[in-house]
């Protein structure tokens, strides 16, 4: 895969590509430390996230969350029970725990604001103050390179193929792959077979 970088304003909502760089350009751009993916997963494994509400509170949370901690989603899949992406943090900044800790917060108080429901939690569960939408944790990998960026890019896109959502990549609607297509970075018919990145990635897990 030809990769290529798409960088997005922090004030611009999820998704939106506003430039495209090249893989020559992206080395400037790449900061060791500033490129993560993670796997963040709802509690008990609870189907909400691509329903209308899911997408609308998280796709909120993002927006309201960036406005005051900027990050760029390179890439994403939305799953009903858990969420992908790669996340790309400014220049000499660290600190994506506060990030993904705020957009689950954000996204939890307007789910609650809507009258929606949770899953019961325990009773120690309860006097940490967690609820029943996240799980406690996420997790996460610190993007080592370029190579490692697309494999983290190509299992993300591969995801809902794996999960037998689909049987064409190209037919789930809620991730980045169609940004990726347009940018040429993939083409149309992509993942028909295990991408060739993931091939030796026996007994890795990716946070599911």
């Amino acid at each position: 895969m030809n990769c290529r970088n798409i960088v997005a304003s922090s004030l611009l909502p999820a998704y939106k590509v506003v430039k495209i760089f090249y893989m020559s350009d992206f080395r400037r751009y790449f900061a060791p430390g500033g490129t993560y993916f993670f796997t963040i997963v709802t509690y008990r494994r609870r189907p909400i996230l691509t329903t209308g509400a899911g997408r609308k509170h998280l796709r909120n949370a993002i927006a309201k969350i960036r406005e005051k901690r900027p990050f760029n989603i390179f890439a994403t899949v939305l799953l009903p029970d858990h969420w992908h992406l790669v996340m790309q943090l400014p220049r000499g900044d660290d600190n994506f725990s506060t990030r993904i800790k705020r957009i689950k917060e954000e996204f939890s108080k307007s789910w609650f604001a809507d009258g929606l429901l949770e899953a019961p939690v325990t009773v120690a569960q309860q006097k940490r103050g967690e609820r029943g939408i996240w799980q406690p944790r996420f997790w996460e990998h610190c993007v080592a390179d370029e190579d490692d960026l697309i494999r983290c890019v190509d299992y993300i896109h591969w995801n809902p193929r794996k999960h037998e959502l689909v049987t064409r990549v190209r037919d789930w609607e809620w991730s980045s792959f169609h940004r990726f297509v347009k940018s040429g970075d993939y083409e149309i018919d992509w993942g028909g077979t295990e991408p060739e990145s993931l091939a030796n990635q026996l007994g890795v897990d990716w946070g599911e």
